[in-house]
This record gives C-alpha cells, structure tokens and sequence, in this order.
C-alpha cells in the first residue's frame, strides 16, 4: 500500500505525522528528546539534498547546453529565460506593494512588542547589518566579479556559489558545442552517464523524503512553541505576506500558463507538487533543484536541454517569493516607524528588491541580508528587523514553494515556446489549443 502511493502523498503524510509528533512534544514537553534523536534525521535529509546539488547543476547545464545544435539557440532560451525571470520578479514586487498599503498591517503593531523584539534580535541585527553594510561599500560590478570563479573546484564545495558554478557549466558546454562531435563523443557519453547515476542518487534520496520531512516539521514546531505571543502580534504582517505569495501561486502562474503554454494549470501543479511540498519542508529552493527537475521533465515533459538550463539559473536569479516578501517588509517596518514612503520611495523598493533578489542564495534566511539593503535604499531603520526574524523561518518556507514553482513555470513556457514540450499521458493538454 505505502509503495504504490505518490511520492507527493507520501510526503504530505510525512509532513501532517510530524506536526503531530512536534504538538506531542510541545504538550509532553518532550523537545529535548525531539532536538536529539528526530530533529537530526531531517538535517540528514537535508544534506542529502545540498550533496546533489551541485553535481547536478553542473552535469546537467553542460549536458543540456552541449546538446544544442549551435549558440545562437543557447542564447535564445537564454534571453527569454531572463527576460521571463525578471518580469515575474517585477510583478511580484508590484503586488507586495499594493497589498501592504491596503491593508497596512504596521498600524496596528503595539510598541511594547517593537521594544522587547530589538532586546532580543539585537545581536542577530548586528551580524546582519555588517554583511550587507559590506556589499553596500563594493562596487557596482563586484557581482559580475562575483560570478566568475578564480577555483571551480573551490566554488563547488560552497552551494552559496552556485552563480560561479552555472558560470563555468555554460562555459564549458559552449566550448563543446564548438568543438568537432569527434573530439567530444568520449566526454559527452561520460555526462551522459553521469547524470544518469546522478538521477538514481536522487531516486534513493527521495525514498528517505517522508521520514525527512517528519523529522524537520517535527523539529520546527518545537523551535518555534515559545513564540506563539509572537505570531499572534505579527498576525497581519504574515497573513499580508501569505496573501501575496498564494496571489503568485493561484493567480500570476495560472495566466502565465494559461496564456504561453498548452498545460491545464491543475495538471501543472500536481505534476510539480513533490517539489513544493518539499521546498516547503527545507526551505531551500537549491536542495529542492534535484527533485524540481525530475517533475519538470518526468512529469511535465520539458525536454532535459531547456530543463538542464532553465532550473538551475532559476534557482540563483529567479526570487518571486522572496521579492514579494521584501517589499512588504520592507513597507510594514516602514509602518511601524512611522516612516512615510512617497511613490519614488516605492519605485526605488521595486527596482531594488528586483536587483536583491538575483544575488538571494537559495538558503534557507537568504533573504534577510539583501532585505536589509532594500531597508537602507530608503532610508528605513534596519532595527525594525527584529520585528520580523522571530516569524521569518515559516514565511521563508512559503516563499521557496513560491520560487520552485517560479521556475517550473518558467521551465514550462520556454520549452513549449522552443517547441521543445513533450506532453505525456499524465499531462492534458488543452483541446482549444
């Protein structure tokens, strides 16, 4: 019975018995024995899935790049790819700002809770604020520098790295599609092989995915039993943010595949759920990647060359969630301080989030350092952060399943705009189109 269920269901089963076990926890006051013998197996799992990370970006880029027929189509797909990313990115921002000023959740945030919430997060504030005031003082171009690695071999042991890793990937795929198919056939039927042990790796790993999702469900509710005063204080803060990121899920995505793509958005996002139940679960869109790719292209039927290249660039640039998210945090702290932003303050919000979120790590807390290069860019105190870390961890879950789904969508439109879209059984395409 357990085998034949989806893999979806297995880790929606894995997810709801581990909030049972952290509730029981929490009840028995059992978060000791939680921390210590459940809480690790999901760190595991984790690892797991930053181990297969970066063998994957880079085998698959150079096995999809090198299979196309000449650079002039890797340039397309890569146009549109990044044209689409940073629409996407625009319209999220956009609706972060139109929802956090209608509903202005910061008006209605006591001062006795601003107050103990700085106490706390002082030092947090502190390390934070040193690393963005440390981009802030580099230059302009310090992130084109940044993407260039000066050791590949070093750049692939950090996963924070992956920009240099795509970098060298493109790099080297372009440089075999140049080459004669003579001097390359040796090199690209070991990729070959490679990604195909890559592929059964990621097989193995996700038959761990729901004791892995019980454990860190398990271990987060226990985390966070103390700070229930908490969510109730920044009740309309998360529901603004969560508004936002379900109007991407339900709304922006929909259209954009109803519009650009022959796929029902039903079948869509049941193909891809695994991948979002499980960006969920570990909040990091770059341990999600292995699993997004193998609904992609399984599921869905993107071909692996548009796939290969598509999801792991979405993974570094692609921040939907975390864009909507940083401007109406941005605007709540703003609120809360009683600092009035005027319509330029709010375009600079716009433009700023969208340059931020491109060089967001897909980490878990990515986000809070480039969000405090959004506070600064007009002028908000950066101490308000504190009103906002204690509740960041269950919005930064909800904003990668925003981010995966970014990607699979954008996957999905570039491969059926390249023709490149091989529809299964599983998938119904639409019969008007």
């Amino acid at each position: 019975m357990w085998k034949r269920l989806p893999l979806y269901v297995k880790i929606l089963v894995g997810m709801g018995f581990g909030i049972i076990a952290g509730l029981i926890a929490v009840y028995f006051e059992l978060s000791e024995l939680t921390n210590d013998w459940i809480k690790p197996w999901g760190d595991i799992f984790l690892n797991l899935l930053k181990l297969i990370a970066v063998p994957l970006i880079f085998v698959s880029l150079v096995k999809g790049i090198s299979s196309l027929s000449n650079i002039s189509k890797l340039s397309r797909i890569g146009i549109k790819t990044i044209s689409l990313y940073i629409l996407s990115t625009v319209i999220a921002v956009s609706f972060g700002l139109i929802l956090v000023n209608t509903i202005e959740p910061g008006n209605t945030f006591p001062d006795y809770k601003k107050i103990e919430l700085q106490e706390k997060y002082h030092t947090t504030i502190d390390l934070k604020k040193n690393q963005a005031s440390d981009l802030k003082n580099e230059s302009p171009l310090k992130f084109l520098v940044d993407v260039v690695p000066s050791n590949f071999f070093q750049a692939a042991t950090d996963n924070s790295k992956m920009l240099q890793i795509i970098f060298f990937a493109i790099l080297f795929g372009i440089a075999m599609v140049i080459l004669e198919e003579k001097k390359v056939k040796v090199v690209r039927d070991f990729f070959d092989g490679i990604d195909a042990i890559i592929l059964k790796i990621i097989d193995l790993i996700m038959l761990f995915a729901p004791y892995g999702v019980f454990a860190l469900i398990a271990g987060l509710i226990v985390d966070f039993s103390g700070d229930l005063d908490l969510f109730s204080a920044l009740g309309l803060y998360a529901i603004t943010v969560i508004l936002g990121l379900l109007l991407m899920i339900f709304i922006i995505y929909p259209l954009f595949l109803r519009f650009f793509t022959p796929i029902r958005y039903a079948d869509f996002y049941k193909a891809i759920s695994p991948a979002q139940l499980l960006a969920f679960s570990t909040s990091s869109s770059a341990a999600t990647l292995p699993v997004t790719m193998e609904c992609v292209e399984k599921e869905i039927g993107v071909a692996n060359e548009v796939a290969s290249f598509v999801l792991p660039v979405g993974v570094t640039i692609n921040m939907d969630g975390t864009s909507c998210y940083q401007a109406i945090a941005a605007v709540f702290i703003a609120q809360v301080f009683g600092v009035d932003l005027d319509i330029y303050d709010q375009l600079i919000i716009v433009v700023t989030a969208t340059l931020a979120s491109i060089g967001t790590p897909g980490v878990p807390g990515g986000s809070i350092v480039m969000l405090i290069i959004v506070l600064t860019s007009v002028g908000i105190p950066i101490e308000g952060l504190a009103l906002i870390l204690g509740i960041d961890r269950p919005l930064d879950m909800l904003r990668t399943v925003v981010n995966v789904t970014g990607d699979a969508t954008v996957a999905t439109i570039v491969a059926t705009s390249e023709g490149k879209l091989n529809t299964t059984q599983k998938i119904q395409v639409e019969k008007s189109r």
